[in-house]
């Protein structure tokens, strides 16, 4: 049997932890040859693409931060030039400050919505002339961007907002080229930035109608469905993947 994402390239940003690595792998899994980017630790991406080539498929890590618009845009065109096409395009990689609002900094701001919505449109805005027809663009949100449970999260949850106009717009702009840009909100999801054992774990699950944390590969595998030709006809939406966090 063919993988559906055989012969396929994918790009996700901060795929050598967390989300991003379940999303690099399943994709993999798919068929896919994959590149992803990491800020520090070279060690821990060259293990995911090592587990990527385990599954017969090309693997590729740069070192790019994502709040450097030089270093994002550079990543994208090596990962172009070194598997010679760009066929999906993971907009993962994150940045959470989470505190009472008159105690962010401006280099708060200026981090979280460099990393978290200025990289997302370059890294699109790059990608979009490598991209044809059948081509994916996948951001990933937050599900604080449609509910604020808490408070404290008001730079955090603008900055995964600002992601639902950039979603839509390039969805109606891409979708003559055939083109599909869509957005998932993960819930609370157990990583090592947010274990379901950590600090407010318990403050998270009981706001999701689950009651537990969701996986990483609860979001890859949402990633897979609209990467995959099961998600050929959805432009524009955003799903939530969040146990009912926004219910």
């Amino acid at each position: 049997m063919i993988a559906m994402l055989d012969g396929k390239v994918a790009l996700v940003t901060g795929g050598s932890r967390g989300i991003g690595e379940a999303v690099a792998l399943r994709l993999a899994e798919d068929g896919a040859d994959v590149a992803l980017t990491y800020q520090n630790s070279a060690e821990r991406a060259a293990r995911v693409v090592d587990r990527i080539k385990a599954l017969g498929r090309r693997g590729l890590a740069v070192q790019a931060d994502s709040a450097d618009p030089v270093a994002v845009r550079a990543a994208l065109e090596q990962a172009v030039a070194e598997f010679g096409r760009l066929d999906v395009v993971v907009n993962n990689a994150g940045v959470g400050v989470i505190g009472p609002v008159e105690e962010l900094s401006l280099a708060d701001v200026d981090r979280v919505l460099n990393v978290n919505v200025r990289a997302p449109f370059l890294v699109s805005q790059a990608a979009v002339r490598h991209l044809g027809e059948g081509g994916r663009i996948i951001n990933i949100g937050s599900c604080m961007a449609e509910r604020a449970a808490f408070a404290g999260g008001s730079l955090y949850a603008m900055s995964k907002t600002a992601l639902t106009g950039l979603t839509t717009s390039l969805a109606r702009e891409l979708g003559p080229r055939g083109i599909t840009v869509n957005l998932i909100h993960p819930g609370p999801i157990d990583t090592d930035m947010n274990p379901d054992e950590g600090p407010g774990a318990e403050l998270q699950k009981g706001f999701t109608a689950l009651g537990h944390y969701g996986q990483p590969s609860d979001i890859a595998q949402a990633v897979a469905y609209l990467a995959g030709d099961a998600g050929r006809y959805v432009t524009g939406a955003a799903i939530a993947v969040d146990g009912g966090f926004a219910a």
